[in-house]
């Protein structure tokens, strides 16, 4: 087996040991299959990405181990990613949409995970005029994608098969919002399609995404599914992901107190229910610990 997968933090605060653990799936699932490692900056979100969270994605790859094949960085991806929408307004699966929070929140059902289920208001009301190819209005709004309501078969290697309907799961989902940032949906399968890449390994928590960023890529022309796995987390001690927006303990105070990589390498694994103990370890040795899951 041979092809290309990423990993793709986002820098609005630094390094975690949830992104650790990310880390070690996608190096152990590169070196599985004979996969190139791309480093993606995910800083779509400008409102929250920082110069120095950039460096330090790279500065702790660095200390960490960590070698990768190639990298890039989603804000300078713009041209890419206006010619993607461009493919999908000629095939009119775009509209704006200008419901605010507010309404999004009372006149749409949730999901059972809480996610708002678009009911599609703004296209019985303004997309289904079909403007002009490249017409956008100017009032504030976000363009929606029009998802198809079909269900969605796909496989994930450690979790098993699915069989989803985004349509049921979240409706039609933006892709470039109120303050002209594309979102991460949008974002990550144009990447995904552009930077050719064949497996996805991420987190459980992406993993309902999956159905809906199958059927953009699709819409955008993708026939080849990439290969799919989302690997546990590392909850903290209220049973939570570890989270940036949370101020999760970064890997760069662990340096700074004096803590290895080999000693973060054997606490993530032992977090993961990898091992026994958190004795530390080599980073080739958690990589063939993890190797030996897939």
């Amino acid at each position: 087996m041979s092809g290309k997968i990423r990993f793709a933090p986002s820098p609005t605060g630094y390094l975690h040991e949830g992104h650790l653990l990310s880390a070690l799936y996608v190096w152990a699932a590169a070196k599985k299959w004979n996969l190139k490692i791309h480093l993606r900056i995910e800083d779509h979100d400008q409102s929250r990405a920082r110069p120095a969270y950039i460096a330090g994605i790279r500065e702790d790859l660095a200390w960490l181990g960590f070698k990768y094949d190639s990298e890039s960085i989603q804000s300078a991806r713009g041209q890419v990613y206006e010619a993607a929408l461009q493919k999908l307004k000629e095939k009119s699966l775009v509209y704006p949409c200008y419901c605010s929070r507010k309404q999004l929140l009372a006149e749409n059902p949730q999901s059972e995970t809480g996610e708002i289920v678009y009911q599609g208001k703004c296209f019985k009301e303004v997309g289904s005029r079909k403007p002009e190819v490249g017409s956008i209005d100017t009032a504030p709004h976000n363009l929606r994608f029009i998802v198809p309501n079909k269900f969605i078969d796909w496989h994930d290697l450690r979790l098993g098969d699915f069989h989803e309907n985004p349509k049921l799961q979240c409706g039609d989902f933006p892709i470039l919002d109120r303050d002209n940032q594309w979102t991460y949906q949008f974002a990550v399968c144009v990447d995904d399609i552009d930077e050719q890449i064949t497996h996805i390994v991420r987190g459980e928590d992406i993993r309902n995404s999956t159905a809906r960023q199958i059927a953009l890529m699709e819409a955008l022309g993708r026939t080849e599914r990439p290969v799919y796995l989302h690997h546990p987390l590392i909850v903290d001690a209220n049973n939570k992901k570890l989270s940036k927006r949370e101020l999760a303990h970064s890997l760069r105070q662990d340096k700074e107190a004096g803590i290895t990589p080999e000693m973060l390498f054997g606490r993530v694994c032992y977090k993961a229910h990898l091992t026994g103990n958190d004795t530390p370890i080599a980073l080739v040795d958690a990589i063939s610990i993890i190797m030996e899951t897939l």
